[in-house]
Formats: structure tokens, C-alpha cells, sequence
């Protein structure tokens, strides 16, 4: 039996639409894009690898933060 883990399959259907020229894309295809994004992106921030992305984009936040003062 074969299990494919959800986010691995919604990562590899986000590179293949994203590969698309832009120009080929209609409102309905870039809201379905955006869709199976955060539905990507809820399936990840449970997750070790969520929470390391969580915590590098909070330190480049801190750190532009702190650079502008």
C-alpha cells in the first residue's frame, strides 16, 4: 500500500502551478493557487520543519527590525 503525506503532494502541486507563465493564468487559477497554498501552509505549521521556517522568519524580522533604528 502506498501513503502519500498531504503536504508533500500540495508542495509538488504549488511548484507545478507555479512554473506556469503568469500571463497564462486566470483570477479562478490564481485564487485555486492561493487556496492549496494555505491549505500547504496549515499542513506545515504544525510541523518541526513549520516551526524552524516560523522561527527564521521571525529572527530576519527582528533583525530588519533592529537594523531600522
Amino acid at each position: 500500500m502506498l501513503t502519500i503525506n498531504v503536504a508533500v503532494l500540495l508542495a509538488v502541486i504549488i511548484v507545478l502551478r507555479l512554473r506556469r507563465r503568469t500571463e497564462a493564468r486566470s483570477r479562478t487559477d490564481e485564487k485555486l493557487t492561493v487556496l492549496v497554498v494555505l491549505v500547504f501552509g496549515i499542513l506545515v505549521a504544525p510541523t518541526a520543519f513549520g516551526q524552524g521556517v516560523l522561527d527564521v522568519v521571525g529572527q530576519l524580522a527582528a533583525g530588519i527590525a533592529e537594523s531600522s533604528r
